[in-house]
Formats: structure tokens, C-alpha cells, sequence
């Protein structure tokens, strides 16, 4: 267990481009908000998932976002205030298959950073992140301001340890923790490799 951090599972997107809740969409029997709890409360000693609203299908803590329909951002914002631990993890409800193994690859990076963030094909990931608990006040900033809101945006106002790709492939050789599903088509490519890793 990594006892230091909390681990915050964000399940408050709209899922415009899935057209239905993609936290209810099931993989393996499961429903990926359901996979994400299991995963990391692997790592974590405790889980919080950050919500739009209250929902009575979750069996873990709950955190409202600190302003309403303000993205990402504003449910890390939430779940560094609720947590109580120097960090949060943050991870997206939408990446099934996301495991310790890369978590704790990711973790070892902390050191004095405000936050750590892999990147994957190119691209930050921030949310399959460690935010630290002291990076909140920056944060909170970048929330209240208009525009730019995104935790992209954030990152910039924070000291940042980007891990790539050859450092997290030890821990994740083909980098499959990192999928997200956005599209039907990206839950069918998703069965698909499911269907071939557990056949």
C-alpha cells in the first residue's frame, strides 16, 4: 500500500462523445467506475470517487466538485481537500486497465515534485496522476479563473516530474493502464483485447 496518498477516481464526465454513462459500461461483469474502485484500492488505503452529483450505485466516498461543471480540475480540486494525505492519485473512470504495477512505477517519481504525470504516445496524461496535497492552493487558482481551466493549464502552474514512456514500460510493457475509453468503438477494441488477454 502506498499510505501516504489517497487514490480519487473521477466519474464526473458528461460522456458526450460515448452518448450513454461510460462509468456503467461493463467489462469482464464489471462496470468500469467498479474496475477503477478494485484497482486502486490495490495501491490505496483509502478511495474517494469524485462525482457531478450523489449516486447510490458507488461503494466507496463520495466528493461533489467544488464548482459545478468545471471539468477535471475541479474534482481533483475536490478530492485534494477531502483527502487528509500529502497525495492523491487521480485516475480517470474510464481506464480499465489500469493496475498497480505502473501506479507504483509512477509513485517512486515523487520525490519533491507537485505532481507527477506520465506521457504516453507524446501526450501528458494527468488524469492517471499523483497530485501533492500542497499543489491545491495553485490549483484552486487556475479554477476560479475564466478560460483555461483545464488541468493541462493547471500543470503549468506546478512543479512537474513527466515520466515517459521507456521509464513506465517496465512497469507496463505494452502501456494497456493507459487506454481510455471515450467512444463505442474504443469499448469495442477494448472487448476485444479482453476477450484475447482472457480468453
Amino acid at each position: 500500500m502506498i499510505e501516504d496518498c489517497t487514490g480519487l477516481i473521477l466519474a464526473g464526465g458528461d460522456s458526450r462523445r460515448m452518448g450513454r454513462d461510460k462509468t456503467l459500461l461493463e467489462i469482464d461483469g464489471k462496470t468500469l467506475l467498479q474496475r477503477a474502485v478494485d484497482a486502486l484500492r490495490k495501491v490505496f488505503p483509502q478511495v474517494l470517487v469524485s462525482v457531478r452529483r450523489r449516486r447510490g450505485d458507488v461503494n466507496a466516498p463520495q466528493v461533489l466538485d467544488e464548482i459545478p461543471d468545471a471539468g477535471p480540475l475541479a474534482g481533483v480540486c475536490a478530492g485534494l481537500a477531502r483527502a487528509g494525505t500529502p497525495w492523491v492519485f487521480a485516475a480517470a473512470a474510464d481506464m480499465p486497465f489500469l493496475d498497480a504495477a505502473p501506479i507504483r512505477a509512477l509513485a517512486a517519481r515523487r520525490g519533491d515534485f507537485e505532481a507527477v504525470v506520465p506521457v504516453v504516445q507524446g501526450h501528458p496524461q494527468p488524469l492517471a496522476a499523483f497530485y501533492a496535497a500542497r499543489a491545491l492552493p495553485a490549483l484552486r487558482d487556475v479554477l476560479a479563473q475564466p478560460g483555461r481551466r483545464g488541468l493541462r493549464a493547471a500543470l503549468e502552474r506546478l512543479d512537474v516530474c513527466l515520466v515517459h514512456e521507456d521509464d513506465i514500460r517496465p512497469a507496463d510493457p505494452s502501456l494497456r493502464g493507459f487506454i481510455d475509453l471515450d467512444t463505442p468503438g474504443d469499448v469495442a477494441a477494448a472487448l476485444g483485447d479482453a476477450a484475447r488477454t482472457n480468453p
